[in-house]
């Protein structure tokens, strides 16, 4: 697809993955947050390293180049990163009635509207679907809302609003049957 590989990351990675996030929040929010927001979407949104030690974490690339990455979870943390204000749960799902957590997907925007993202999105799908999960549920920034409708998910409650320093960035959250 479009000349990109995936391959899972790991630790030596997280540099290189932090650089990739900063870069997707800042100028892919633009077009549905304040500068505020994207400003306070840095305390909301990041790297788990849990999702990397786990090996559910994938990294897209064309050729030498992080295109984009995202991962997915068997644990109960919907969403939030090793330096977010989100408090995180390690705890194990069960997959026979718990929805896998889809995680911290990011496209650096030089890849922006290339397939990164569904990409990223059918392998996360496919691994928890091999894991024995019949649902996926995630925590949607508004800028990976029209992604993840055209991809099947649906939104499955109001928007929520996580206040960082005052500021309030909306978030979704959104589920979607993996058949």
């Amino acid at each position: 697809m479009n000349g990109f590989s995936h391959r899972l990351a790991t630790l030596g990675d997280l540099d290189a993955l932090r650089i990739v996030m900063r870069r997707s929040i800042e100028a892919l929010q633009d077009d549905f947050l304040t500068p505020e927001q994207v400003r306070a979407s840095h305390k909301v949104m990041g790297l788990d390293t849990q999702l990397v030690t786990d090996g559910t974490y994938f990294i897209i690339e064309c050729g030498p180049r992080i295109a984009g990455c995202g991962g997915w979870s068997w644990r109960s943390t919907l969403y939030g990163g090793d330096e977010s204000l989100v408090s995180r749960e390690p705890k194990a799902l069960d997959p026979a009635g718990d929805a896998a957590r889809i995680r911290a997907m990011y496209t650096d925007p030089d890849f922006a509207r290339r397939g990164v993202g569904s990409l990223v999105l059918k392998l996360c799908e496919d691994a928890a679907r091999r894991a024995g999960f019949r649902r996926a549920t995630m925590m949607a920034t508004m800028a990976g809302v029209p992604l993840y409708e055209a991809c099947g998910y649906a939104a499955a409650e109001s928007p929520i609003l996580s206040s960082v320093e005052g500021v309030d960035v909306p978030l979704v959250r959104m589920e979607k049957p993996l058949l």
